[in-house]
């Protein structure tokens, strides 16, 4: 009797991070009959006198004197958790390292389309044949409805008794299967359609190729049975087989019942890696699943969904798709792990290669960074031991790295014709290609037609209303355009300074080339790739494609044609002002244009002929040139190590960039210093901070722009005491601060 008398254990609430607001975290009561409620779930729960939606961060106990006070969530979103305890474990951490809130890398976790609770899954109709009504009633039915006798003929004759209602007549068949559903003849079931994002497109299969000894020596290593593995840095050259050995790497772990997740940098080479990972598993009906924000809500919802429940055990994407729920997860593959198409630039700013390394080691799987041009982050890790180095020196169909040439533009005359833009000698090898039918890349790391539009007379730029840029003029619009917030205007035809009539462009970008491009080459089929072609879906993947299937001569393009494309007729790659990068304010400029130019020259003489670079420079004795010129990763990365260390620049200090902007400039530079000031007298010695200054680019999106830059050893330190004093700063709403850890944009 005693034991009636006792109190019972009180139930656990549920802690919710609501969707929407920024780490608002409530406590809700679990009722009875809701079970299978544990961290990760998606909830619906009342607030106020709505509902809203959310993710389960933990149990905890109802509190003593409140907890009898909780309002009960209102329903169980999902079956299963959407967010394994390992990904909310890495949304944790990362949401700490990086200074955000944890909602945002939530956020990331679980998408949009999938957050959203009315987005659905997309059905048919299928009609089965139940019952053959027999040659006697089939007499009857077809002299009363004959339509209703069609069908059911229709079915009978199909090899699987069973086809799509829209295959039947669509919706005008639907009346007649309802009667004969009612007749017990037919049975109409609700089939769900994945959206497919590659739907229309045949893979044929493939078989894996013979390697050669460096590529069996890396794919030893990597399938090695062996615990707390260490990261893999696969340093191969271009066209060294590094994309065979993931796929070999990738059919081991599938064997052994796990798990893979391919991060490329670019939306563009999402549709190439996809195609080679579902031609070599097309026999096996292994589902290759791939995400990323150009695809459609319904395609990533069924993707994610896929991933998720298991159908689909592996997962190709740019950095977004790190946070896919493969199950089992036993490789990470990090293809050009180099590129800084991995760093977000907007919040949450984190690192898709770094947390992709953590998430391997929170999941016990293998990880593989592979790059012809390792970032020095990596290398340093291989020197200090925390990463394992393994080298592919030679190209895997034995050919030889492409000759490359450095001409020097300061002695370049210059011919009306091409207006300075190309070479005498990149014009006739360009010519040359084209009589031997071979194809040719040009890289131009600037969209537009002109650079900018100025005045010869009294100096004026016209710049961006909103932004301290020179717009840039677009030939193909006939306007100026911001290339950071999208801006439009008209082109003046006087100076709006001075009203002269001489006001006239400046520079040019791959707009200019290409017109330039069609009047020396008339008879050459030449196609422009940059960001204004990508922006119509699937232009890029069709373009890619018309050019391997050599449908396309001269290639133009930006960096998204610079880097694991795997073009056999490309025999000549031109670059256009290699400088474009080296002059910029950033730590990292010497590495980003030596790591562009040795990814665009591995584009050349991939096939049977040998491949030609021609590097057109006004420093052609820039130390990132050269090295480029000799494709010397090692070179490279000593020199400019060596550099780094005695700057303490990354990767022997971690630096963040603390900015904030304001649309009142005298407001952003006072909250700047004063954040400034009370940040110096509070940081420990083994922090450093620069003085406040106006960002390179001082004024964007119509906001006022001020920054410092913090260095430690430790980017943990940095992010917990800047993060709380910004904080307890009392600022309004005119003010955002911004906290970028290990950044890679100082702009």
């Amino acid at each position: 009797m005693q034991e009636l008398f006792q109190p019972q254990a009180a139930q656990p609430a549920a802690r919710v991070l609501l969707d929407g607001f920024n780490d608002m975290v409530l406590d809700y009561a679990i009722p009875h009959g809701v079970e299978g409620v544990s961290r990760g779930c998606r909830v619906e729960v009342p607030l106020r006198n709505r509902s809203t939606t959310g993710t389960v961060i933990c149990l905890t106990p109802p509190d003593a004197l409140w907890g009898h006070r909780l309002k009960p969530l209102t329903r169980l979103i999902d079956d299963s958790p959407a967010v394994s305890e390992k990904l909310m474990d890495l949304a944790e951490w990362a949401a700490r390292y990086y200074a955000v809130p944890v909602e945002q890398l939530i956020r990331c976790i679980v998408p949009e389309p999938v957050r959203r609770e009315r987005h659905e899954e997309k059905t048919r109709k299928i009609v089965v044949l139940t019952q053959w009504p027999g040659d006697e009633e089939m007499n009857k039915i077809n002299a009363r409805a004959p339509r209703q006798a069609a069908i059911l003929r229709y079915l009978h004759q199909s090899n699987t008794k069973r086809e799509p209602l829209a295959d039947l007549g669509g919706s005008p068949a639907l009346a007649p299967c309802r009667v004969l559903e009612k007749r017990g003849f037919l049975r109409i079931e609700e089939e769900a359609i994945h959206r497919d994002p590659a739907a229309g497109e045949s893979f044929a299969p493939s078989t894996p190729l013979k390697l050669n000894d460096e590529q069996q020596h890396a794919l030893s290593v990597i399938t090695a049975e062996q615990s707390n593995n260490k990261p893999i840095v696969l340093q191969g050259v271009t066209g060294s087989g590094k994309t065979e050995v993931y796929l070999q790497a990738a059919a081991h772990v599938l064997q052994q019942g796990k798990g893979v997740l391919i991060l490329v940098p670019e939306i563009s080479l999402t549709p190439q890696t996809m195609a080679r990972f579902k031609s070599r598993f097309a026999e096996t009906d292994t589902h290759v699943a791939i995400l990323h924000s150009a695809m459609s809500d319904g395609e990533r919802f069924d993707e994610w969904h896929a991933i998720h429940q298991g159908k689909a055990r592996i997962a190709i994407g740019p950095r977004s798709a790190l946070f896919a729920p493969v199950q089992n997860l036993g490789l990470i593959i990090v293809d050009e792990e180099h590129d800084s198409s991995y760093k977000q630039e907007n919040a949450p700013r984190y690192h898709g290669r770094d947390l992709a390394v953590l998430r391997a080691h929170m999941e016990d799987a293998t990880i593989v960074l592979g790059s012809a041009t390792p970032s020095l982050e990596s290398l340093f890790n291989v020197q200090n031991g925390k990463y394992s180095l393994l080298r592919m020196d030679k190209r895997a169909d034995g050919q030889r790295l492409p000759l490359t040439r450095v001409l020097d533009m300061r002695t370049e005359a210059k011919d009306k014709r091409n207006l300075g833009i190309l070479s005498e000698r990149l014009r006739m090898a360009m010519e040359e290609r084209l009589k031997k039918g071979e194809q040719t890349i040009l890289l131009l790391n600037r969209r537009g037609f002109a650079r900018s539009l100025q005045c010869p007379d009294c100096g004026h730029v016209v710049v961006c209303e909103h932004c301290s840029l020179p717009l840039t003029y677009h030939a193909t619009e006939n306007r100026l355009i911001c290339h950071i917030c999208g801006y439009r205007a008209a082109v003046p035809r006087k100076c709006p300074e001075c009203a002269s009539a001489g006001i006239l462009l400046e520079g040019y970008g791959t707009q200019k080339v290409e017109k330039v491009l069609r009047n020396c080459f008339p008879q050459a089929r030449i196609q422009r790739v940059d960001a204004d072609v990508a922006a119509r879906k699937n232009a890029l993947r069709d373009i890619l494609a018309d050019f391997r299937a050599h449908r396309i001569d001269i290639l133009l393009g930006t960096q998204m044609i610079s880097k694991g494309l795997d073009f056999p007729g490309v025999t000549l790659v031109g670059v256009l002002n290699a400088d474009i990068g080296l002059s910029m304010p950033d730590p990292r400029a010497a590495e980003r244009t030596f790591q562009l130019l040795t990814q665009v020259a591995g584009r050349a003489g991939r096939g049977e002929i040998d491949g030609e670079v021609i590097i057109q420079t006004y420093t052609p004795h820039a130390a990132a040139i050269q090295y480029a010129r000799r494709h010397d990763t090692d070179g490279f990365a000593e020199t400019e190590l060596e550099l780094r260390k005695e700057l303490e620049f990354p990767p022997y200090t971690h630096m963040a960039v603390l900015t904030v902007r304001s649309p009142k400039e005298e407001l952003a530079d006072f909250s700047i210093n004063t954040l400034h000031k009370k940040l110096l007298s509070i940081l420990p010695a083994e922090v450093s901070i620069s003085a406040p200054m106006p960002a390179p680019i001082a004024k964007a999106y119509g906001q006022f722009r001020y920054q410092c830059t913090i260095k430690s050893r430790s980017a943990r330190l940095i992010a917990d005491i800047v993060s709380k004093e910004i904080k307890e700063l009392n600022t309004g709403e005119d003010i955002i601060f911004t906290l970028d850890i290990d950044a890679y944009s100082f702009m």
